[in-house]
């Protein structure tokens, strides 16, 4: 039975050997231990405090992003509207243009017509006097057949152009 109950002499060695191990360990072993489980903790402290700040910060650039999304379609649809009315502007003026430079065809093109219509009415009227005179002078010659009827026709109108 000595296996299982110490003796007391070897009960107050082994007290007296766990009291030394204790107080060497507390002295040299238990200071760094500590140490390095409090800057353990410290360091377990920081990381947890950074990968706070970095969440921050990652949600904090995520709306920037999304601001600056928000930004670039916005610029975009005003760019796109500007196009657009750009491009509405540009058409009306083109249209405009177009009328104008038809209205300037059309109006050459009357004043050519009526430049062609007198012409075309002079030339009438030039034929018509010539017809007029041919006519004129076929029926005076046959009504005055005789030189004495054409000598005293002739001397009655001098006598009227005299007068008017």
């Amino acid at each position: 039975m000595g296996l299982v109950t110490p003796e007391l002499g070897t009960f107050i060695w082994m007290f007296f050997s766990f009291l030394v191990v204790l107080l060497i360990l507390a002295k040299y072993a238990w200071k760094p231990i500590l140490n390095a489980l409090k800057e353990r903790e410290d360091s377990i402290e920081d990381a947890l405090n950074s990968a706070e700040r970095a969440k921050e910060e990652m949600a904090k650039l995520q709306a920037d992003n999304e601001k600056i999304l928000q930004e670039a379609r916005k610029e975009r649809e005003a760019m796109l509207k500007e196009a657009k009315e750009m491009g509405a502007k540009l058409v009306n003026e083109a249209k405009q243009k177009a009328t104008i430079e038809a209205d300037k065809v059309i109006e050459s093109a009357r004043i050519n017509i009526e430049g062609e219509k007198a012409a075309a009415l002079g030339e009438i009227k030039a034929q018509v006097a010539n017809l007029s005179v041919d006519i004129a002078e076929k029926v005076l010659r046959q009504q005055f057949a005789d030189d004495q009827q054409q000598k005293d026709y002739f001397k009655k109108l001098m006598d009227e152009v005299k007068l008017n």
